[in-house]
């Protein structure tokens, strides 16, 4: 989602420190205007919708505790950083009781005014993506608001839900392994006639053939050695409900026979019985991370199975594919986990706001969620930062072929060369992505700052895919 560049309102009754505060923004990409005192910068903020507004606190005209106030009550989307003196340290406290987003003592750094100003700016554009979603998805069900994100690809998932859920028909969620496929499933029976019953959800992948039939099938007594009683199935307590069957290029071609003529008729038998066939009404929700046109030409899915099911695909996105939702994701695990553990944080650090963006999340969602469980466990301030991120990825790689034994000089000298290549990978990434971070995004200081040509330290983020993150 493109953003427009944030804008600041710089406040105070001293014009040097208005000037030099204007230039170091500036410098940072933002759009910077001054006011010398609090009244000149409410006329202004009356022409324009300033995103953050930094103010001294001691000010001859309206001072900043009063420019607060009216802010606050007038303006209540814009947010409001306090520059105090040393001498006034006790106004913090009232200061952000009033409502301040944040306080920066004198004297200040540009580096200390940059990051708060950051740190503003972040928690704007979170704020207003959460709620963006919120509104995309206001009267459409109770589970559209856990999908996380106001990126064009999620919002066509969102509106694809929408209009299949109020249907029976079969839909086939595709993604890679962590993008949510559950959470698609669980969102369409949600918004679904059939929301007050049942929903199942079965792992394929984990069950053998004789045993997925006998757990969605039922099966008899005596159907098999250990089938001392009858047995009722999930497709029949799933009556009027929804099955979700996930991994399904797992099943075996038998057992999709039987799942083919069961979505045929909506009858079935248990494993061993006889009889006549039971009949329910089961909606139901298939996925998979595999290709399944692939399994379909190399003889391992039926095809008839595949056309079958193959009624109302939805494809889910990586998460690296909608690199604009990696945050607000990242925020609402923040928000979820600290509340579980009964912590007090409130966001990210910048740097570890643009880490975050510009990961390549091979594990997707779920590898997210992870990693902001694990940091919110081991922060101890405010704010997540840097040292609180253990990313996965490249590194796991690296790891697996560290713990191979080969057998033979040439497989040692093969796994030799692997490992130099993916460490050489690993510290080259992070050269540029540190580079970047310290120079807030801006190529041509990075690449100064490195030692390369503009054109080869390009080269070198278009080689690991790194992208300014949004925001």
């Amino acid at each position: 989602m493109t953003r427009k560049t944030p804008q600041v309102l710089v406040v105070d009754d001293e014009p040097t420190i208005c000037r030099n505060c204007v230039k170091i923004l500036s410098k940072a990409n933002y759009e910077v205007a001054s006011a010398l005192n609090g009244l000149d910068a409410l006329a202004m903020m009356a022409q324009t919708p300033f995103d953050v507004v930094v103010t001294d606190l001691k000010m001859g005209r309206m001072g900043g505790m009063e420019l607060l106030r009216r802010i606050k009550e007038h303006f209540i989307d814009t947010l409001v950083i306090i520059i105090t003196g040393f001498s006034t340290v006790s106004s913090v406290i009232e200061v952000m009781k009033l409502g301040a987003f944040d306080y920066l003592p004198k004297p200040f750094t540009p580096d200390e005014l940059r990051a708060v100003v950051a740190q503003a700016v972040e928690a704007l554009n979170l704020r207003r993506q959460q709620q963006a979603l919120e509104n995309h998805s206001q009267g459409r069900g109770p589970v559209f608001h856990q999908l996380i994100g106001n990126s064009p690809k999620i919002r066509k998932v969102v509106d694809m839900i929408a209009k299949v859920a109020p249907t029976d028909a079969t839909v086939l969620i595709n993604g890679e392994s962590g993008t949510g496929k559950e959470l698609v499933a669980r969102a369409v029976h949600a918004n679904s006639k059939r929301s007050q019953k049942v929903f199942f959800a079965v792992d394929c992948g984990t069950l053998s053939g004789n045993l997925l039939e006998s757990e969605l099938f039922g099966h008899a007594k005596g159907a098999f050695t250990g089938a001392h009683r009858d047995k009722e199935g999930i497709f029949q307590r799933a009556e009027g409900g929804t099955v979700f069957l996930d991994e399904i290029g797992n099943i075996d071609l038998e057992v999709q026979g039987k799942l083919l003529r069961f979505m045929e008729s909506r009858e079935f038998l248990p494993l061993g019985a006889h009889g006549t066939p039971r009949k329910v009404d089961v909606r139901l929700i298939l996925a998979t991370n595999r290709n399944l046109e692939e399994m379909v030409a190399a003889g391992r899915f039926r095809e008839d199975f595949y056309y079958r099911i193959y009624v109302y695909p939805i494809l889910l996105p990586t998460l690296r594919a909608r690199r604009e939702d990696i945050l607000p994701i990242a925020f609402h695990f923040m928000e979820q986990f600290s509340k579980q553990m009964g912590r007090q944080i409130e966001g990210f650090e910048p740097e570890a706001a643009q880490r975050l963006a510009a990961f390549d999340w091979p594990g997707n969602v779920r590898q997210l969620r992870n990693i902001i469980e694990r940091a919110v466990i081991q922060c101890d301030g405010a704010r997540i930062g840097l040292k609180e991120l253990t990313m996965d990825g490249a590194a796991g790689e690296l790891e697996n072929l560290l713990s191979l034994v080969p057998q033979t000089n040439e497989e040692l000298k093969q796994v030799k060369q692997e490992i130099r290549q993916k460490a050489v990978a690993q510290i080259e990434k992070k050269f540029i992505l540190n580079a970047l971070v310290q120079n807030q995004w801006n190529v041509t200081q990075a690449a100064k700052m490195v030692g390369l040509q503009r054109t080869n330290f390009q080269s070198m983020m278009r080689k690991y895919g790194i992208q300014r993150p949004p925001g």
